[in-house]
């Protein structure tokens, strides 16, 4: 078997596409535009080429950016009162605050200060509790994309059989909710996991987010189950850097029914819904109905 490939980047250009009709109509039968603010601090290169990324993508659909670059010394009291300026700002109905911050400032503490209708990046406490109890709230950017992408190749995912190899707050547990809401079977899987070849090739699903490159062999995935390798490693291989997954791309494509590739799989799906979550604050923010196929 050869797996069907599943091009993010194709999909991510359509979700934006979605993203700048529904921004048009906002604009033209309400008079409202809808606007991201991203709030950098430090000057870390990784950071920054994706903020220049948010911000042209934002800008592209018809969206209003709003950067804010502060220096690394920047006090924590500092960083909070422009969050809480923000909050206040009707024109910013996204707020984002890129990861990681300088060593002197809580991310914690920082995170949830951010309105939670505002928090686009779905990280807030009250987000992540009101995703665990099944009800609506803002869904951190890469689960929500991987879920986009597994409705579009399987429609529905009712009693699947699905393991999410890693436990993150940011995509393996959040992952994990989101596909019990579409009543999947779920199995969080971890470093600490008895027999984790067995658990893997029981699953109809496989998303693999645990940041150790190819980590999971062909031989670990059953015959036609779909698998999602949200890992991004560089490392290097005959003298050169290259990006790799958390799966052993060549050996899980020939079981796989379906396969993301790295790069161009899950990665281009994290902005495009960045975008969607910022137009779905604005739609709950003005009381308007909420854009379909975008959310949860």
């Amino acid at each position: 078997m050869t797996a069907q490939i599943i091009d993010g980047k194709a999909f991510a250009a359509t979700v934006r596409e979605k993203v700048a009709g529904h921004v048009a109509r906002l604009k033209e039968e309400h008079g409202i535009t809808p606007g991201l603010a991203v709030v950098l601090v430090g000057e870390d290169p990784a950071s920054q080429v994706y903020v220049r990324s948010k911000g042209k993508q934002t800008v592209e659909t018809g969206m209003n950016s709003y950067e804010h670059k502060l220096d690394a010394s920047t006090p924590e009291d500092e960083l909070l009162a422009l969050i809480d300026k923000l909050n206040n700002d009707p024109a910013v109905h996204g707020i984002l605050v890129q990861l990681p911050l300088p060593g002197h400032l809580n991310e914690d503490l920082v995170i949830n200060s951010i309105d939670p209708a505002k928090d686009v990046d779905g990280f807030h406490i009250s987000n992540v509790g009101l995703l665990g109890t099944g009800q609506k709230s803002m869904v951190p950017c890469t689960p929500l994309g991987c879920l986009m992408m597994l409705r579009e190749y399987h429609g529905s995912l009712s009693g699947m059989d699905a393991v999410v190899i890693g436990r993150s707050n940011i995509v393996g547990k959040p992952m994990a909710q989101l596909l019990l809401g579409d009543s999947c079977t779920v199995t969080i899987a971890h470093s600490r996991t008895k027999d984790l070849p067995e658990v893997v090739r029981r699953a109809d699903i496989v998303v693999a987010a645990v940041g150790r490159p190819e980590m999971v062999p062909g031989e670990w995935i059953k015959e036609g189950a779909t698998v999602i390798d949200v890992g991004i490693n560089r490392i290097e291989r005959d003298g050169k850097n290259v990006l790799v997954g958390d799966v052993d791309f060549p050996s899980c494509a020939e079981r796989a029914g379906a396969i993301t590739p790295v790069p161009g799989g899950v990665g281009p799906m994290t902005i495009a819904c960045l975008l969607a979550n910022t137009v779905t604050a604005c739609c709950r923010a003005n009381g308007l109905s909420e854009p379909e196929g975008l959310t949860a």
